[in-house]
């Protein structure tokens, strides 16, 4: 017995996944995100409020984003570059403090959008609604990537790393976030005691480093991130037909220091750099190259357009022989 069709869909749109209801929500994520915009409301409060709080929350977007935007994206998943192990694990830290999940679901995810960008198996295309490209998708359980099956497919290289399969476990992951804050509460204490300031002082100015360097900072990086899966597939201009609906998005692109060239990172997806015009401006590239220039990482893939000219100049090279 077949059930009749449904609706038809607006032009461009997607449905819901058919195999994960609405009604199957991951409560602990859901609980997780809600209680932590909560607790980050508490930067209205003048009593948290610090100029070091402040500097904590802009310094750390960009510190901690980049362990998600050259760790997770350009490093794990795509393999843009090598870099010794302590500084692949210490982007990874960086990245685990920003609670976005571990190392191989991650990368096994972004790795299947790819495969699947703007299509009825994407996990997060906005197609289906801007929320559900945003966060939604997040909140629900999806069979079809919450499976064994697909880690081992999109994130076999990651799962063969004893380590990163004991992140996978859930062995440390809540535990680095938790270090990190209580490190920003300690930090935060000290500065007033060490200038002789009394104990209240010292605890007011601890809380103010955690609720503006970690709560608020956590949420800044998740809807920054967030916005690279929705505004950046929706809003922009395309340079590339990708065959999906990925677009360069100046807003997104200056957030996220580089990842809204979308539309350059799906036309070519294995290169460090996303910037394929002189104002596209890629400053995780940038800090790449310094990497590289320190003796940090190798094999740092160049844009296919300089792969291409390389390539064909050592063939030429090659004929002239």
């Amino acid at each position: 017995m077949t059930s009749a069709p449904g609706p038809a869909l607006p032009p461009g749109r997607l449905a819901l996944p058919s195999e994960v209801p609405p009604t199957r929500i991951r409560w602990d994520l859901a609980f997780a995100i809600a209680l932590i915009h909560t607790l980050a409301l508490a930067a209205f409060a003048p009593y948290f409020f610090s100029w070091a709080g402040i500097i904590a929350l802009i310094v750390g977007v960009h510190l901690f984003g980049q362990g998600i935007n050259i760790g997770y994206h350009r490093l794990l998943t795509h393999r843009s570059f090598q870099t010794p192990w302590w500084v692949e694990r210490t982007l990874v830290w960086l990245a685990l403090c920003c609670r976005e999940g571990s190392p191989a679901g991650w990368v096994a995810t972004h790795r299947f959008h790819h495969n699947n960008s703007d299509e009825q198996e994407d996990p997060h295309s906005p197609l289906v609604a801007f929320l559900w490209g945003h966060i939604g998708w997040i909140l629900v359980r999806n069979p079809r990537t919450q499976n064994i099956e697909m880690y081992h497919k999109y994130a076999r290289d990651l799962l063969r790393n004893p380590y990163y399969m004991r992140l996978e476990k859930g062995w440390g992951m809540v535990h680095v976030y938790l270090l990190h804050a209580a490190l920003f509460f300690a930090g935060g204490a000290l500065i007033p005691a060490l200038g002789g300031a009394a104990l209240a002082e010292c605890l007011r100015m601890g809380l103010s480093l955690v609720v503006w360097g970690v709560l608020v900072r956590t949420v800044v990086v998740w809807h920054i991130t967030w916005s690279v899966n929705s505004l950046s597939h929706l809003f922009g201009y395309r340079s590339y037909d990708t065959g999906e609906n990925s677009r360069n998005n100046w807003l997104v692109a200056l957030l996220t220091v580089g990842e809204g060239w979308h539309n350059n990172h799906h036309h070519d997806p294995a290169s460090a750099s996303v910037q394929h015009k002189w104002w596209e401006i890629d400053i995780s590239y940038y800090q790449i190259r310094l990497l590289e220039r320190l003796g940090l990482a190798w094999k740092v893939v160049r844009p296919r357009s300089r792969r291409h000219a390389e390539r064909d100049s050592r063939r030429g090279l090659s004929d002239a022989a």
